[in-house]
């Protein structure tokens, strides 16, 4: 070591070391979710973090899972990845013989589902029945779904191999949406929630479905970058 030249303490090398990596991951973070495709809509009305958005008409593949927010939420995950991670069948071929990988999309989203609902989850239904009693904090049945990238119809994307997920046409929707940064425990997605409700309220605005939870961000990504919203499809005004 040259003299007169001091070395940094190792503490705050490894404090500096630990704060780069947490700045690029949420760099490479930042970086993924600009190259996902996320649904189109039209903002028809902006008020600080709320708004009413028009969404075109899109496909999603779907499945129902049981458990807790959290437990359901990565379960769910889980059978849809490996649908568009592969676990398929292209249109027109034998079982076992082509299969196709898909662009990841986002959000990620999750639905509370009543217990006593009934739910038609082999039909590609436009009008989802509407479960009032679901609640975000409370939930044990819940619908997760990824949308499909545009540039596929329902004829051309492949079948999934897996019975638990599912195919389904979603017509134009109008929502009414709140966005927030951080982490997601049950209490506060409820909090969030109530907070959409409340100004839904004030602008007279009526739900026609329970709310939903959309995640857009991998789990590295750090609390302060990630995307995340409540959504409630809404009476056209």
């Amino acid at each position: 070591m040259k003299a007169g030249k001091r070395m940094k303490p190792r503490s705050l090398l490894l404090r500096q070391a630990r704060f780069a990596g947490l700045l690029a991951m949420g760099l490479t973070a930042g970086s993924v979710a600009m190259a996902v495709e996320e649904p189109k809509f039209e903002v028809t009305v902006k008020d600080g973090n709320c708004e009413v958005r028009r969404y075109a008409p899109v496909i999603v593949a779907e499945t129902y899972v049981e458990g807790d927010m959290d437990a359901a939420s990565r379960q769910g995950f889980k059978l849809i990845a490996d649908y568009i991670f592969g676990n398929n069948q292209l249109a027109g071929t034998a079982p076992d013989k082509a299969s196709e990988k898909i662009a990841m999309t986002a959000p990620v989203t999750a639905e509370p589902v009543a217990a006593s609902g009934k739910i038609a989850m082999t039909a590609p239904v436009t009008v989802e029945p509407v479960a009032a009693a679901a609640s975000m904090a409370s939930a044990t049945q819940w619908r997760i779904h990824f949308v499909m990238p545009s540039q596929y119809s329902m004829q051309t994307l492949p079948k999934p191999n897996n019975e638990a997920v599912k195919l389904r046409a979603v017509p134009a929707r109008t929502f009414a949406v709140l966005s927030y940064s951080g982490f997601n425990t049950a209490s506060r997605v409820q909090e969030k929630t109530d907070e959409l409700a409340l100004w839904m309220k004030s602008k007279n605005l009526q739900a026609v479905s329970v709310p939903q939870l959309a995640r857009y961000d991998p789990p590295w990504t750090l609390p302060m970058w990630r995307r995340n919203e409540i959504q409630m499809e809404i009476k056209t005004p």
